[in-house]
């Protein structure tokens, strides 16, 4: 990531999105958790079992369910789960991943964010991760907002369901309703780190998208939409 993508492009305030899951973070946090709590809890029959649900969501992927689906798929797993013991579980997830030497921080994702704050910006993440998971990573960056999948909850339980899963389109919408929230903010002053396709609803709307990592067709739709920018 140049330093272009870490200095601030305006004096008036501004926006800063960055998706979370392998464009802030090394991992894909939602299965990461979902490994470490059924390991923690139950042992090689929990392993066992992470291996049947990633199996399905290698399948879901090929036949092409939609990432929302797939989104959904993973919260129907905590039907009837406890808020409380998945709270404690998620904390102690994000004390063993962030141990000193873990590399748990894509830290030229981590030093972008802190450069904008610094120059005043706003720091928002998006992910279709969930609360539980990404509070923790909001804290330790400074963000001080997280739209996020959250999954449904009834007297101290998770329902199974969801609300709008933010993911794809879905991280667009919930963007657009935090931009539309702040009328002091031109979008085009805004910035919006992901690292995948998938993440361009977000990207679109603002006017300085960066590419992390190397999603080659990530890549290759922004540099196109750079085109047409200065075409």
């Amino acid at each position: 990531m140049s330093d272009a993508h870490r200095r601030p492009a305006t004096d008036r305030p501004y926006l800063v999105f960055s998706d979370v899951d392998e464009t802030l973070i090394t991992v894909k946090s939602m299965f990461d958790f979902l490994r470490y709590q059924l390991v923690r809890r139950y042992g090689a029959a929990g392993e066992g079992r992470y291996e049947r649900i990633m199996a399905a969501v290698r399948r879901r992927t090929g036949d092409g369910t939609a990432r929302a689906d797939i989104n959904r798929f993973y919260y129907g797993h905590y039907t009837d789960e406890s808020v409380e013991t998945i709270d404690r579980l998620a904390a102690g997830w994000f004390a063993e991943r962030t141990a000193a030497g873990r590399g748990f921080y894509i830290e030229s994702t981590r030093e972008a964010l802190a450069a904008h704050r610094a120059g005043g910006a706003t720091v928002v993440l998006v992910s279709g991760s969930f609360p539980p998971l990404l509070e923790p990573i909001a804290r330790e960056v400074g963000a001080e907002a997280v739209l996020c999948t959250r999954p449904l909850i009834a007297d101290g339980r998770y329902t199974g369901e969801v609300e709008t899963p933010v993911i794809g389109a879905g991280k667009g919408v919930a963007v657009l309703r935090k931009l539309t929230s702040r009328p002091d903010v031109d979008p085009c002053d805004c910035w919006a780190y992901g690292d995948h396709v998938s993440d361009l609803p977000m990207l679109e709307l603002v006017g300085h998208p960066v590419a992390v990592g190397e999603d080659e067709e990530l890549r290759k739709r922004l540099a196109e939409r750079a085109e047409g920018v200065t075409a």
